[in-house]
């Protein structure tokens, strides 16, 4: 049922016209109605938790100044009861003829939803047992000229919630606290590294070559240098050169952009962490790896246990279960990858069990579709994968017992990939092997082929110690740590496609 306030009760551009004609009055009266700042402001909440001990009836002996959006009124006359929200909670407000004169409520009544206001006042309870402030004085901060989504009704749509968030963060308590949620598991992340002596570093965001990944980049042009730049798919490259360079602990924490499709765990402009330490080998990035998720979760949740599903949990703790990548693709599948070595072997056995497996798909994809297919959604409980067949990793080091197997690890939960980390390949020949068959791979027509970089193998032949490295996807950690199924809801402002008219 529409509200007074909502677009369904008479046209959003009829609000629109009432809401600026009382802004004109304002004007009219000489207030501004959006002055620069409002002083010594009280968080709602700390002025709730300061005077839960108040009884029915009492009053503090102290005035406090809070500040936030009228999200609810009711009353009318000689007492009016507004509801007062900022990030950190909500608070009721009680203004009375007898506090604030005749003119100064009727100012305060004719406020709408959403506008923004400071109150000020003692903290009262109320004999019904509810934590109020007497509003002494008021100060409009923001007069609102659209009306905010029903509050009661919520904001529903989801293509209106991501292209519009802030209605989104306006309406649902919950869409708040998911991205507190996800800010302080970034702290715990950055802390955890901190605290073991890795140093933050920012690399390029445009690079004029691409690497560290396989995927289809984003291309712009740089008029003053006429030459075409990549918005970088991975900081891989650049950090190494860091370690080369004897920084030793490094870790950035920025965007990364691949020009590829959307999906519920892909979105093509997205958060990664990379970090590099230099004498450490992958099993070692193994183990800080366990630590520094438990400690975001710990950060962000209180707890290594989070819920997953309807009625599910994940326990994000250490010790994660951890399985060769051969050994448990052929549990899964039937299929042994070490036994069909060639695109057409490997395309057959898929087939023959019902995987699906394109006739010109090259046999690291094929093998990557198959643990998508048979595997990966079944991994929920942190998992890590280990030693990986050298064709699916340009970059990480061979491994010391099986030359056809590099030292590389992925880590899933919630049926998905979360991490990726090697050995890192620090051998400039090797490298430079590697980057050979990226070309081949490039001219047969697989446009996510790394591109031969010339530069950073010269940087390898300056000298690149022994080094561990880590890639952990910031948006898919907190998916875990929220309960959410797609990437869009923990994305403050997705990419999307045209959607509904805004509110």
């Amino acid at each position: 049922m529409p509200t007074p306030e909502s677009p369904e009760a008479g046209g959003i551009d009829r609000l629109i016209a009432e809401r600026r004609e009382k802004l004109a009055g304002i004007r009219d009266e000489g207030v501004d109605p959006f002055p620069h700042s409002y002083p010594d402001r009280t968080p709602i909440t700390d002025a709730r938790e300061a005077n839960e001990g108040l009884e029915s009836g009492d009053t503090g002996s102290r005035s406090v100044r809070v500040a936030g959006r009228i999200t609810g009124r009711r009353g009318q006359g000689k007492v009016i009861f507004m509801d007062l929200v900022d990030r950190s909670g909500k608070i009721q407000l009680w203004a009375s003829l007898d506090a604030l004169g005749e003119e100064r409520l009727a100012t305060l009544g004719d406020l709408d939803l959403g506008d923004i206001i400071g109150a000020e006042g003692p903290v009262s309870r109320t004999r019904r047992g509810e934590l109020s402030i007497a509003v002494s004085d008021f100060t409009l901060l923001a007069k609102t000229l659209r009306p905010p989504p029903d509050k009661h009704h919520g904001l529903k749509d989801p293509e209106l919630r991501y292209r519009q968030r802030y209605l989104d963060l306006m309406a649902n308590d919950d869409a708040r606290d998911l991205f507190i949620t996800r800010a302080k598991a970034i702290s715990g992340v950055r802390r955890f590294l901190d605290e073991r002596g890795f140093i933050e570093v920012e690399t390029p965001v445009l690079q004029p070559l691409y690497g560290g990944a396989a995927a289809r980049p984003f291309v712009t042009h740089h008029n003053a240098l006429d030459r075409d730049f990549y918005l970088r798919i991975a900081t891989e490259l650049y950090l190494k050169r860091c370690i080369v360079g004897g920084l030793e602990k490094v870790y950035e924490l920025g965007k990364d952009f691949r020009n590829e499709g959307i999906s519920f765990k892909h979105n093509p402009e997205f958060t990664m962490l990379e970090t590099y330490e230099a004498f450490a080998d992958y099993r070692d990035v193994m183990e800080m790896l366990e630590g520094m998720v438990s400690q975001a979760a710990i950060q962000a949740c209180g707890q290594t246990r989070v819920p997953w599903g309807e009625d599910g949990e994940i326990e994000l703790g250490a010790p994660w279960t951890r399985l060769t990548f051969a050994d448990a693709i052929n549990d899964a599948s039937g299929i042994d990858i070490r036994e069909h070595r060639e695109a057409r072997d490997l395309r057959d056995a898929m087939r023959a069990k019902d995987y699906e497996a394109g006739d010109d798909t090259s046999w690291p994809k094929l093998v990557d579709s198959l643990l998508g297919q048979s595997l990966e959604p079944d991994l929920i409980q942190p998992t890590i994968l280990y030693d990986y067949p050298l064709a699916l990793s340009p970059f990480a080091k061979r491994h010391q017992e099986d030359p056809d197997l590099v030292e590389r690890f992925e880590a899933f939960c919630g049926g998905m990939e979360i991490a990726n980390a090697f050995t890192e390949l620090n051998d400039p020949d090797d490298q430079r092997l590697r980057f050979e068959m990226a070309a081949e791979e490039l001219a047969a027509g697989d446009d996510e082929a790394q591109p031969h970089d010339e530069d950073f193998l010269t940087a390898l032949e300056h000298g690149m110690p022994p080094t561990g490295g880590l890639g952990l996807g910031i948006d898919r950690l907190t998916m875990l740590l929220t309960n959410r199924s797609s990437i869009r809801e923990v994305v403050l402002f997705p990419a999307r496609r045209e959607g509904p008219e805004p509110l």
